[in-house]
């Protein structure tokens, strides 16, 4: 019977080791951190009068955390969040949509979740998609330098 618990232990030991190497280690976005990247982005918005929405999702396409300016448009709140899903869900700036789409690749917008305005970015850690940054509320060229100042922010934080 020692025997037999002895290798059964044994196993389970080996099993277990064997399992947590199939098993990925990653980083993740803390809400902490997602408080920083939209601080970093509102310093962006705010030293050029703009009032927008941030919107920070995980590397799931999940909202971490929603900030609306003082007399923001509501749309914007969605938009935001599209923007970043957009980004995060296809592993690209929206930007590449909205360029895609004005030279002439209608077929973007068959593409489902795609958002084809600049302004959504993923968020980067050790060259893997940890979230994303959306913002909406000026131009789209104005929303995408605040998501810029957003997601430079986590450079900053490594």
């Amino acid at each position: 019977m020692k025997k037999w618990l002895g290798s059964a232990l044994l196993l389970s030991l080996l099993a277990a080791g064997s399992l947590s190497a199939q098993l990925a280690t990653k980083k993740a976005l803390t809400l902490g951190a997602a408080k920083k990247l939209a601080a970093a982005a509102e310093a962006e918005a705010s030293k050029n009068g703009w009032n927008v929405v941030i919107a920070i999702l995980d590397d799931g396409g999940h909202l971490v955390y929603l900030q609306r300016m003082d007399e923001t448009q509501i749309g914007s709140i969605e938009v935001a969040q599209q923007k970043a899903r957009s980004a995060v869900s296809f592993k690209r700036p929206t930007k590449a949509f909205e360029e895609g789409l004005t030279a002439g690749r209608t077929a973007l917008l068959r593409l489902p979740g795609a958002m084809p305005v600049e302004g959504g970015l993923p968020l980067m850690a050790d060259g893997k998609v940890i979230g994303a940054i959306g913002v909406s509320g000026v131009t789209s060229q104005q929303d995408g330098q605040i998501a810029k100042a957003g997601a430079d922010a986590l450079a900053q934080m490594k």
